[in-house]
């Protein structure tokens, strides 16, 4: 057979030549619709590949984008990677700090930065060692004095590239992720891990993409891949709408009515708005006729599988992680399980799913493997050709890693006989707040700072909108005062607002367990039903 390397220039080219009528809808910040096809995509991809190549870019240079979902980002997907640059997504939603810790840890060149996100990148500017900043006018207003204009940038280019021979193994794509200690992680992807992704979530027991759908990926493209949805709609020449940052469920609603949206995926708090809407005002949309969502990011509840089934929208269940490119597993229905009754289907369905091809699933508990028997709960341990070896740059931790090589996820999973995993639990104490991951570690460290707090723990407590957030336990050392907006205040100085405990409780002592370590899951079991009300009393005994 031939050597032929599995490269992002490959896809690129196809949907170029085959394609070229296929349309790319954005939204703008004023919920005005930017349209054009694959043909202006392909155009505008190879020019910044040019350009780049003009500025000096040497294989494995990293580029950042500090971008909302829109048409110049699925721009860079393509154009970085095809000339051996790697894209590196910046999430705009980490506080500054760690923004600035994530650039100068992966070493990148240049970032291409929406002008609606240029406030953030102040903050960072003086802080990260970039060469050129590029600001793309996302707003429709020009960009201001003092930056460099993406347009221009794509004007001076001769829009004819020169591909390097790329090897399949090398760097396409990056994205950090946060561990039990907060240290951001950097996991980078390769050409050949983004295709095969792409062929695994377009096969028809996963996510069923083809040149006949029109995607909207509500997930976040800044972000482990957008869960791979643009490259799989390029690849297979789908009609891609990206909504921007409007994410309102009204809005979203507009979008995929007037679009006629058949596939779309975002985290379970998305459409938990977007049912609550679409139930108030069920004649308002037109929904495309068999449309299907995936959930990925947190567990769905079964009732919102049922709640969407009454409008005839198909809600799938997927799991993965930065780590996994990041799709690993998907809740769909083996034949024999479609005559089951429906409280067996939607049951099935709400787990996180079987492993795709070539992805390996086990479970291992104290003592080895554990059986498929749906009761014997385990940690989730899975290999394959899109999951990561390593961390960039981190070999001190490769203990995430076993010693034959199995990524150890931290989820605690049991398996059916069947083969499909379900999610029972997290062996660390991160929180989960809509889909994005809140270290209970760094607010604890955080807290002890301030000088009132003798002790503190985070735990999560449930949320009927976030699934989860953050509920602080503190100690307040003797003779010492401290209300809960100080110390809200205090931790703002460091912490995104989102990332804030919602409550601070204070209690004369933490329970330990006989090593001396916080037993959280006693706070946990505790404050499992504490209602999210604003604390006012002062901390005292």
């Amino acid at each position: 057979m031939m050597p032929f390397p599995l490269t992002l220039a490959s896809l690129l080219e196809r949907a170029g030549k085959l394609f070229p009528a296929v349309e790319v809808v954005s939204s703008r910040p004023d919920n005005s619709i930017h349209r054009y096809d694959y043909r202006e995509m392909h155009r505008r991809a190879r020019a910044l590949a040019a350009a780049l190549q003009d500025l000096g870019l040497q294989r494995g240079d990293r580029v950042a984008t500090l971008m909302w979902n829109h048409h110049v980002h699925l721009e860079t997907y393509f154009g970085i990677p095809s000339v051996g640059g790697v894209l590196h997504t910046l999430n705009l939603r980490l506080h500054p700090d760690e923004l600035a810790y994530i650039v100068n840890h992966a070493a990148d060149r240049w970032l291409i930065v929406d002008d609606v996100l240029l406030p953030l990148y102040e903050k960072i500017r003086e802080k990260v060692r970039i060469e050129r900043a590029y600001v793309v006018p996302f707003s429709g207003h020009p960009v201001p004095s003092g930056y460099e204009d993406y347009e221009a940038l794509l004007q001076s280019s001769s829009g004819h590239p020169a591909y390097p021979d790329l090897d399949e193994n090398d760097a396409a794509g990056m994205c950090y992720t946060s561990g039990t200690t907060g240290t951001p992680k950097g996991v980078v992807y390769s050409h050949r891990a983004i295709a095969l992704h792409s062929y695994s979530i377009s096969l028809p027991d996963n996510f069923s993409i083809s040149r006949c759908d029109c995607l909207l990926p509500a997930m976040s493209m800044f972000h482990a891949n957008a869960w791979g949805l643009p490259y799989a709609a390029v690849m297979n020449g789908s009609k891609v709408v990206l909504p921007g940052p409007n994410l309102q469920p009204e809005r979203l609603l507009d979008l995929l009515s007037a679009e006629q949206v058949t596939l779309t995926g975002a985290v379970p708090t998305i459409w938990l708005g977007v049912m609550d809407a679409l139930e108030r005002q069920p004649k308002r949309w037109q929904l495309a006729p068999g449309l299907r969502i995936v959930i990925a990011g947190s567990a769905a509840p079964e009732s919102l599988f049922r709640r969407f089934e009454k409008f005839g929208v198909r809600v799938i269940q997927a799991w993965g992680m930065t780590e996994t490119t990041p799709i690993v597993t998907v809740g769909t229905l083996k034949p024999h399980l479609e005559n089951c009754p429906d409280d067996r289907k939607f049951q099935v369905r709400a787990r996180q799913g079987l492993p795709s091809p070539f992805a390996d699933v086990r479970a291992i508990g104290d003592h080895g493997e554990v059986p498929w028997n749906d009761q014997t709960p385990g940690e989730l341990e899975v290999r394959g050709p899109f999951i990561a070896a390593s961390y960039y740059n981190l070999p001190e931790e490769r203990n995430r890693w076993s010693a034959d090589g199995w990524l150890r996820t931290g989820d605690v999973v049991t398996i059916d006989p069947e083969g499909y995993v379900k999610i029972t639990d997290r062996t660390k104490d991160l929180i989960k707040s809509g889909g994005e991951w809140i270290s209970s570690v760094d607010l604890e460290n955080a807290l002890v700072g301030h000088p009132a707090v003798k002790e503190a723990a985070v735990v999560a407590v449930p949320d009927s909108k976030w699934v989860e957030r953050p509920l602080a336990v503190v100690v307040v050392k003797e003779d010492a005062r401290v209300t809960p907006e100080e110390l809200r205040c205090f931790l703002a100085e460091k912490f995104a607002k989102w990332q804030l405990p919602d409550d601070f409780i204070f209690v004369p002592e933490l329970p330990h367990t006989s090593t001396g370590k916080l037993l959280k899951s006693q706070l946990r079991k505790q404050f499992k039903d504490w209602p999210r009300l604003s604390v006012k009393a002062e901390g005292t005994t």
